[in-house]
């Protein structure tokens, strides 16, 4: 008698505020026996990209914790007190010629303007993050600008963590007063360091300065004509 063979080919997907869940299996059936011939699982995250007002409402409402990716010089300045700091960029101590010369020209350049140090990505960030937090923990993640939080975000997410929010112009964005700070200035005012910022000081004299001439001249022109008189003409 010959034999009886049967075929099944089926999938199962759902989609939810989580992500999306997909299950796609085959059965093989021959004489009264099932066989399993594949079964793939895939469970992926949205990663919510918001506010630093809504970032607010998440910790308070939500109990979402808070993952600082910054590296340890602007953390040093000014970081929400209750965040867990794990750098997604650790500073490049490096000794190969290779290293020595690209840091040498970071540091005349980037680090002279700006106050960074020279980086490379930490090889231990996944697993630092997963060392204290599960899968499934709510996690916030902040960097200054956005654009390390996002790509913190990107690693997170594949390596299967499920409730991910970026805060979307990152801590630069952020109004005093709105989180309780750490540190020596202002969240925005973190990643300023360096010749720029010396730079923003004398800015900031020199415009105080041209105003208050703009206005006395103003209000008070017959004493500025008088003052001007008394500058020595070339």
């Amino acid at each position: 008698m010959a034999g009886i063979s049967y075929s099944c080919s089926s999938a199962l997907s759902s989609r939810s505020n989580l992500g999306t869940f997909s299950l796609r299996f085959n059965n093989t059936r021959r004489g009264g026996t099932t066989r399993m011939l594949r079964s793939n699982l895939r469970i992926s995250a949205e990663i919510d990209y918001i506010s630093a007002e809504e970032a607010k409402r998440l910790i308070a409402e939500e109990g979402y914790s808070i993952v600082d990716v910054r590296d340890r010089t602007q953390y040093d300045r000014a970081h929400i007190k209750s965040c867990t700091h794990v750098p997604l960029f650790i500073e490049n101590q490096d000794n190969d010629p290779g290293t020595i010369v690209k840091r040498q020209l970071h540091n005349n350049f980037s680090g002279l303007f700006y106050g960074l140090p020279y980086t490379k990505p930490n090889p231990e960030f996944v697993q630092s993050v997963k060392s204290q937090y599960s899968p499934d923990s709510k996690i916030l993640i902040v960097c200054q600008e956005g654009l390390r939080s996002a790509g913190a975000a990107n690693k997170l997410e594949a390596a299967g963590f499920q409730n991910i929010a970026c805060v979307t112009s990152g801590l630069q964005s952020v109004k005093p007063g709105m989180f309780d700070v750490v540190g020596s200035t202002e969240l925005k005012d973190a990643g300023k360091a360096g010749l720029v910022q010396v730079q923003g000081k004398i800015s900031a004299v020199l415009g105080t300065v041209l105003i208050c001439a703009y206005l006395f001249i103003t209000f008070f022109p017959d004493q500025a004509e008088k003052i001007l008189a008394l500058v020595p003409s070339s």
